[in-house]
Parts: C-alpha cells; sequence; structure tokens
C-alpha cells in the first residue's frame, strides 16, 4: 500500500483529505511542515499533499528544503490551496511541484490526481531502474576490461566493492562522518567503486603486468593511473547531465591512494581533506592488496593485513575509518574465504 503525506494546518482539510484516502493509501495526517520533517526521518512517503498557506513554514518554504536534499527530492508534492492565482501556480510548479488542488476539493478529483502522479511516478520509477540495470552492465564490461588487463590481482574490483559495503554499514551504525554520508545514494555509490582502477587502462603491459617488484621509474608511472582514472570519468561527465553516479566514481578514483599524513598520490593530501570516498577505499583497497598474492609478495594472513593497517592508522589510514574498519574486520575476512 502506497503512503501519503497529509500536510494542513487546518484540521477540517486535514480529516477530510485523511477520511478521502484512508483504505486506499496509508496515511499520515500532520498540522505543520516542521513535523512533516520530523515524520520524514522515520518514514518516506510516495506522495505528499502540502498546504501553501501554513504559519510558521509556508508549502512554499517546505518545498525548497525537500527539494535540495538528494533524500527527499524526488518524493512528488501536490499543492492544496484555497487561492485560484495562476501566479501561485507558475510559483509552485518552478520550485518542483507536480501538481495544484483547490480547496475545498471533490473527492474524486482528489483521488484521480493522486492516482495519475503515483502512476507517474512508478513509470519513472521502472524508467529509471532500467537505467540503472544497463548501467550496471556496463560498469561489469569495463571492470572485466580492468582487471583482464592487470592479470594479478583477480577479483580484486568485486572484492573492494564488498569491503566497502561491510565497512559503509558499521559507518552508519557507528554514526561517524554522519554529516558527510547523509545524502550519499549508496545504490550508486557501492557499484560506482568499480571504477576507482579504471585509470589502469592507460598504463603500459610491461609496467601492469611486470612479473617481479616495480622499479621507482615504473613506479612512477603506475601511480598516474589515479590522475588518468579522474580524466576518463571527466570525459563520461561531458556526455551527461546526471553525473551523480560518476561523482562518486571519480573519488574513489582519484583519491584512493591518498594517505592521511599527505603522503599519498597524486596530490599529496592529508586528514580530512581527502575526500570521505577515497579514505573508505584506502582500507578496502590495501586489505585486498595485503591478503592477495602478487607477482612480488605471497598473500598476508587476514590477522597480519589487520595488523598492518591498524598500526598505519593515523599515518596512511584515517584513524577513526580504521577503528571502525577493526570491528568489522571478521566480516571482512568472511568475504575473503568466500
Amino acid at each position: 500500500m502506497k503512503t501519503i503525506f497529509i500536510v494542513d494546518d487546518n484540521l477540517t482539510n486535514l480529516g477530510a483529505a485523511k477520511d478521502a484516502l484512508d483504505g486506499l493509501y496509508r496515511t499520515f495526517a500532520m498540522q505543520s511542515a516542521e513535523k512533516l520533517f520530523t515524520m520524514l526521518k522515520k518514514i518516506r512517503p510516495d506522495l505528499i499533499l502540502l498546504d501553501i498557506e501554513m504559519p510558521a513554514m509556508n508549502g512554499f518554504e517546505a518545498i525548497k528544503i525537500l527539494k535540495a536534499d538528494k533524500l527527499y527530492a524526488d518524493i512528488p508534492v501536490i499543492f492544496l490551496t484555497s487561492v485560484n492565482d495562476p501566479k501561485v501556480e507558475v510559483e509552485g510548479f518552478d520550485l518542483g511541484s507536480v501538481d495544484f488542488i483547490l480547496k475545498p476539493f471533490a473527492v474524486p478529483t482528489l483521488l484521480r490526481r493522486i492516482q495519475l502522479h503515483i502512476s507517474t511516478d512508478e513509470i519513472v520509477k521502472d524508467a529509471k531502474r532500467e537505467v540503472r540495470n544497463i548501467q550496471n552492465a556496463m560498469l561489469g564490461v569495463i571492470s572485466e576490461l580492468v582487471e583482464n588487463r592487470d592479470s594479478s590481482t583477480g577479483d580484486h574490483i568485486g572484492r573492494t566493492q564488498l569491503y566497502l559495503e561491510i565497512l559503509i554499514e558499521q559507518m552508519k551504525k557507528s554514526g561517524v562522518y554522519k554529516d558527510e554520508m547523509e545524502g550519499w545514494d549508496l545504490d550508486l555509490l557501492l557499484p560506482s567503486a568499480q571504477l576507482h582502477d579504471i585509470g589502469k587502462i592507460t598504463i603500459p603491459d610491461a609496467v601492469l603486468n611486470k612479473p617481479g617488484k616495480l622499479n621507482d621509474e615504473e613506479f612512477a608511472i603506475m601511480k598516474t593511473h589515479a590522475s588518468r582514472g579522474e580524466e576518463i570519468i571527466d570525459e563520461f561527465m561531458e556526455y551527461t547531465d546526471d553525473d551523480g553516479f560518476l561523482e562518486y566514481a571519480k573519488a574513489f578514483a582519484g583519491f584512493h591512494h591518498e594517505k592521511w599524513n599527505g603522503k599519498g598520490y597524486p596530490r599529496g593530501l592529508s586528514e580530512e581533506n581527502i575526500p570521505l570516498q577515497g579514505r573508505i577505499m584506502a582500507i578496502a583497497d590495501v586489505y585486498d592488496a595485503l591478503t592477495s598474492e602478487r607477482p612480488y609478495k605471497k598473500a598476508f594472513t587476514h590477522e597480519k593485513a589487520v595488523e598492518i593497517i591498524m598500526s598505519d592508522a593515523g599515518t596512511h589510514f584515517d584513524p577513526v575509518l580504521a577503528e571502525e574498519f577493526f570491528k568489522v574486520a571478521e566480516q571482512f575476512k568472511q568475504k575473503l574465504k568466500a
């Protein structure tokens, strides 16, 4: 059953709308925009009926806040108003509403308008899911291309994505970096991590697949994969307006080799100047590198990898994130075994 929020300071109007919708939809009635935002933290509706003329915060002020927040921006909003003024309607549509319903409303009109917009929203969501499926399929092809070029890494891209998911879930649980993570769309962010090593497709085979440790010159070439990854993703971004996914990917690609102490690459950023995605990926990336066999080394045990990462907290790794990693290290081990 679809969920609808009804927001109106007039109890008569609020009750009439709720009575009309109860039984057809799961409804929540509230008398102010402030209560709307409190309820949004607990429940996500499929549609919001929003009065314009309200004290404290009116409907126009409320929708500006809604549309500025990635978490709520795509929730359809229908304005309820007793003001029959084309200028008011134009302003409302400009702010992002999908419709206006004049009060007092006829119940059949209210129901028909709601059904129309919920159905339209479902069509849009289905289209977005289809685009996302195509996007994920393309990602799989690109990831396979990168991994096929780097014969030493095995399923590095797939494993790091799993490790990222574990670490991010732990961060959400602990509440660390909550403000920085607010608004992250994990359905986009996690798949985008598959592009963190895309810059490796520009590295010569003689360096990328050298059966031994790289010398200084070769390592300098290898390090360019971070900045080249950013450049490649920038090129992708020139061909799309929907760049949220690619912004995540760019951060993973460009910053996952930066170090907390400023001695990483390509920019030599330090501490919280390194974007959070880069600091998270640094742990997932290094853990996988440590526990995987390479031409120049044997695989370390899980226990040794954890020891190394924790000893480098505050130098290589964000110390806060290292502590969160330690809390879920056993989950990393389970994914390693799988």
